[in-house]
């Protein structure tokens, strides 16, 4: 009765899990940089191909940090840096004027997106 029971909420989990779609997260600071890569969850694990290309969505390169939508747009604001791989993180992102869409390129049907913010470290210590 208990594997049963196990069994079913799982499943329910796995139900939830479909309907509120998340992403995975990797967040790496180097120096005064914030670099964040983030995919929609269910590529992860996955090779998308096409245009002559075969891009592995990996957890090497992604991480392991499961973010909801809210997590994900505020890491991208606080980043200087943004590789992002997924039809839905692309979509909220462009959708949050947080990139161009022109900037948006596909493998296959899969959008991915590469976001860079310059800043001026002179103006910024008033120099």
């Amino acid at each position: 009765m208990e594997v049963i029971k196990r069994k079913e909420e799982r499943e329910l989990i796995l139900e939830s899990d479909r309907r509120n779609p998340q992403y995975i997260a990797r967040r790496i600071k180097w120096y005064n940089t914030v670099l964040v890569n983030i995919c929609d969850e269910e590529l992860l694990g996955k090779t998308v191909k096409g245009n002559g290309v075969d891009m592995h969505i990996s957890r090497d390169y992604f991480g392991n940090e499961r973010v909801s939508e809210q997590e994900a747009i505020n890491m991208i604001k606080e980043s200087s840096i943004v590789n992002l791989a997924g039809s839905r993180i692309v979509e909220k992102v462009v959708k949050a004027q947080l990139a161009s869409k022109l900037a948006v390129k596909n493998v296959g049907s899969v959008s991915f997106l590469m976001i860079y913010k310059f800043t001026n470290s002179r103006i910024e210590q008033g120099i």
